[in-house]
């Protein structure tokens, strides 16, 4: 099926992520071949045509299907490249062929100025003028290369001019644009894109894709359900490319109320310029800002699912915000909208026709685009209750996937009694056929968890809901209910998280404390400051874009008696509860706003607590968080206390026996943890990231099941706790920046242990043998160490060491004899040695070597057999006979900043390594 090969999220039509394009007598051995090595390092597959064509097969045909399989076409202008003529031919195709088809084409003068280029002047005018003597009688083909110069000179790309910078840095610039470029990852579009590429053109062809005069705005409009969003995605995968800038804003009718604007204005600025930790503050100024950044850049903006005048304001305000060739696409359900802001070109989103409708209805029906003889005249009932919106077609579809004939007659009777016109009773169908706990799973993903990470979902409602999940969500799935995207987000339909919502607001329609779940900050503030809570109220997740006040007395708590799931986040509440449910099971509160858990709730129930930034009002004559001391938290397996400044010893938790994660991250005050701590054997997780006062540990760990340990910014912890018995299942250990000494000797029983990091710890004066004997370390750090910091091996422990670690970054000021045969990777960055040691020329495995900023090194003696790459930028006292001699020996060098090599040198490297690459400045 073609549509499905052009439009479908996970197929793509290149072969190639880069094609280039260069003149081969200028740049081949030089610029463009170190290019092409560097593009390939970093794992982008990259055409280059003395590489990629086998021998004997003819050259044109070949290039000419690169071209046309090849994502991006970076095109070298240099000095005699418009003295070739297949050149200036090979330049006319990749505009035909790559841009015409919304992708990129980045023009490198490497060189030259882009205006010799445009306006074919120097060398272009002089080779120009040869060739029209050889062609003089091809005038057409001659004005076409003229014109093809004229139009890649004027696209966006990258100048270099000799003398004015380093080349690798250059190179470095380009590499990392096409790979920012090629791991953005494509939009969903839909498993059966059925019908779509047609509504694409037709968009397309609105916008006016590929001109760069003035700014282009279409609004689509539709009513829900129609594909207005499929058809945006699918636009946005054909043509993002051709963007300095792009931008999928999705869901905005919800997300400006979940989040509000000002959010929303933050999340184009980072996806379009990279501005990722601005904050705005307001709309005006966040609107000021947009049009700062974007008014000279060429983007592409999407709008989804618009509704209100001041989304539009305050997200494309008008035009002048964007630069030249920009285009902004709206899709709503309003039309008139559209109207009121001037959009002068629009597009209606409709339905799909008979043969479409029973098509897509296929797929999801019968997972197939044929319907058999017996089942053609039900189908096309199906088909007439849809009315050709995809929406409905897929859901009713996979809703009769599996079923018999008289399941089939006897949904159709259903949808045939539901008027045309109501589509979220048609959805419906699908919910009443679903059993108990998928009921319960759906109404909390709609209510609750849509655009949730799958996983987070998953334990929210293991642990709220008390069984797995899993089987359920994939029901859903099959059902067409939800959707797991690309990136593990779960996804559900406008009209169908409406159809769910709706059927708990019917639970109740004018009263909200007799409904199953609470999410709107209006319903939940009525039944708190009014008490009008019962035992029918299951969740309330209040979560707010800004802060707000709530005022209550402290006991309307008391009636949920069935409240499994509170969490809290962004509300300022004017005291604490004096009343739990003794049936929570998720207690997430934000700024809870007591010392103390109430005296009469019983925890035993309780599977995850969250009381993150809580207790900062209170003062400091808060010892601890008492609340915690002497509970008895016989469930309880998740326990987070991110930021509770003033806590400043976690108490006896011998009461939690089945915790398995503890965060205890920027409690700034903290100074101990209790020694229950080191003994909770299912514990597999515990990090307390950033807490600058904490000296005390518990003194012994027995902590069988941890796998991660993060001690990250505990500067004031001195050492660590015993280790009684093998940890086999460690595998993170970070104790960057803590003031530890020394290692304990029982280090060794992190028998687990692949990755330990040490750096900045500047007291650590020693790091025992053992570490390298562990026998599944893969990955060792220890940068900006102490000052005398030593590891020492000697032959018995070199000969026992495992081969499985590959990875050591070390950084000392006096490196004593060291020898890790079997790692692959060594970084010796800003090291003080004066000769590089001798003993790591025997590292037989080492491929990777990296000795930057390394200024006192005068002298390299040697280097392991294997070594393929070896970094020695700003060592400015390497001799030259040490240059010489990495440059025989080392495939990829980069000596960047370092003393400048002589002619002699570079001489050598030219004669007698025809695969050398070299960085130098």
């Amino acid at each position: 099926m073609k549509q499905r090969l052009c439009y479908s999220s996970s197929t793509c039509e290149w072969t190639y992520d880069v094609f280039l394009s260069f003149r081969g007598e200028d740049t081949r051995s030089g610029f463009t071949g170190n290019l092409y090595r560097s593009l390939c390092d970093r794992g982008i597959h990259t055409f280059i045509d003395d590489v990629e064509l086998s021998r004997g097969e003819m050259i044109t045909p070949a290039l000419f299907k690169a071209i046309e399989q090849s994502r991006i076409a970076i095109v070298v202008f240099s000095e005699n490249y418009a003295s070739s003529a297949y050149c200036l031919e090979e330049l006319v195709i990749i505009l035909e062929c790559i841009m015409k088809k919304g992708r990129l084409v980045w023009p490198v003068f490497y060189g030259v100025s882009p205006s010799y280029v445009r306006n074919q002047e120097g060398s272009y005018g002089e080779a120009l003028a040869k060739l029209g003597e050889r062609f003089k009688n091809d005038e057409e083909r001659l004005r076409k290369w003229k014109l093809a110069l004229k139009e890649a000179a004027n696209l966006s790309g990258f100048h270099f001019m000799f003398k004015h910078g380093y080349e690798y840095k250059f190179i470095q610039t380009i590499v990392e644009e096409v790979s920012r470029k090629i791991n953005r990852s494509p939009l969903h579009v839909a498993n059966y894109p059925i019908g779509l590429e047609s509504r694409v053109q037709e968009v397309k062809s609105l916008l006016d894709v590929g001109s760069n005069q003035g700014v282009s705005m279409v609004g689509i409009y539709g009513i829900g359900g129609i594909g207005k969003t499929t058809i945006t995605c699918a636009l946005y995968n054909c043509i993002a490319d051709q963007f300095e800038g792009q931008c999928f804003l999705a869901d905005i009718r919800e997300n400006s109320m979940k989040y509000g604007l000002v959010q929303l204005q933050e999340t184009i600025l980072s996806e379009m310029v990279g501005e990722k930790s601005i904050k705005l503050g307001s709309i005006n100024r966040g609107m000021a800002v947009l049009k700062s950044k974007l008014q000279r850049k060429k983007v592409l903006l999407i709008l989804d699912d618009v509704d209100k005048m001041e989304q539009f304001n305050a997200l494309a305000g008008d035009l002048s915000w964007f630069g030249y060739g920009s285009k902004i696409i709206v899709t709503t359900r309003n039309k008139h909208l559209l109207h009121v802001r001037g959009v002068e070109r629009t597009y209606e989103a409709k339905g799909l026709d008979h043969k479409e409708a029973l098509e897509l209805f296929s797929w999801h029906a019968f997972k197939s685009n044929e319907v058999g003889p017996s089942y053609m005249d039900v189908s096309k009932r199906a088909i007439l209750y849809s009315n050709g919106l995809p929406l409905a077609l897929e859901i009713i579809g996979s809703n009769l996937c599996g079923k018999t004939m008289s399941e089939w007659i006897a949904a159709l009777d259903t949808y045939e009694r539901i008027p045309d016109e109501d589509i979220q009773e048609k959805l419906k169908v699908s919910y009443d056929g679903l059993k108990r706990n998928e009921k319960e799973v759906f109404l909390d993903i709609a209510c609750f968890f849509r655009g949730y990470i799958l996983k987070d979902v998953i334990s929210l409602l293991l642990q709220g809901r008390g069984f797995s999940p899993e089987y359920v969500i994939r029901v859903l799935i099959d059902r067409s209910l939800i959707k797991i995207d690309q990136c593990g987000f779960v996804r559900m339909h406008n009209l169908v998280e409406d159809m769910g919502r709706e059927i708990v607001r019917q639970e109740s329609p004018s009263e909200p404390g007799k409904r199953s779940r609470l999410w709107l900050y209006e319903d939940i503030v009525d039944v708190l400051e009014n008490d009008k809570g019962t035992e029918t109220i299951e969740v309330i997740m209040l979560h707010l874009p800004k802060s707000k006040d709530v005022r209550w007395n402290g006991s309307e708590l008391k009636k949920m008696t069935n409240l499994k799931i509170l969490t809290i986040e962004n509300a300022y509440f004017s005291r604490g509860p004096e009343h739990l449910p003794n049936s929570l099971r998720v207690l997430k509160w934000w700024g809870y706003p007591s010392q103390s858990l109430p005296p009469e709730f019983d925890p035993k129930r309780l599977v995850m607590v969250d009381l993150s930034m809580s207790c900062n009002f209170l003062g400091k004559q808060l010892e601890h968080m008492v609340f915690l001391a002497y509970q008895k938290f016989e469930s309880l397996s998740e326990m987070v206390l991110r930021g509770c400044r003033f806590m400043k010893k976690v108490p006896d938790m011998s009461g939690a026996q089945n915790l398995m994660k503890l965060c205890l991250d920027h409690c700034k005050n903290l100074v101990e943890v209790h020694d229950s701590v080191g003994l909770l054997d299912k514990l597999t997780r515990f990090t307390a990231i950033g807490c600058t006062n904490l000296r005390f540990l518990p003194h012994n760990f027995k902590l069988t099941s941890l796998e991660h340990l993060s001690l990250r910014k505990c500067s004031s912890l001195h050492y660590l706790p015993n280790i009684l018995e093998d940890m086999e299942h460690i595998k993170n250990l970070d104790l960057c920046g803590t003031a530890i000494e020394e290692l304990p000797f029982s280090f060794r029983k992190l028998t687990g242990l692949k990755y330990l990091v040490l750096d900045k710890c500047k007291k650590l004066y020693q790091i025992p043998i053992s570490i390298l004997m562990l026998p599944k370390l893969e990955r060792l750090t220890a940068v900006k160490c102490g000052r005398h910091v030593n590891l020492i091996l000697g032959k018995n422990e070199l000969a026992s060491s495992k081969p499985l670690m590959k990875d050591v970054r070390l950084s000392y000021n006096d490196l004593t004899p060291v020898s890790h045969s079997n790692v692959e990777f060594l970084d010796l960055t800003a090291s003080a040695f004066k000769v590089l040691p001798e003993c790591i020329s025997q590292c037989r495995f080492l491929k990777y070597l990296v000795m930057d900023n390394c200024k006192k090194l005068q002298e390299i003696r040697g280097v392991p057999p294997k070594i393929k790459y070896l970094s020695a930028i700003n060592c400015t006292s390497l001799n030259h006979m040490s240059q010489s001699m990495l440059l025989n020996q080392v495939r990829f060098l980069t000596l960047g900043k370092s003393h400048k090599l002589s002619c002699q040198v570079m001489l050598l490297t030219v004669k007698t390594n025809d695969a050398f690459s070299i960085y130098f400045g």
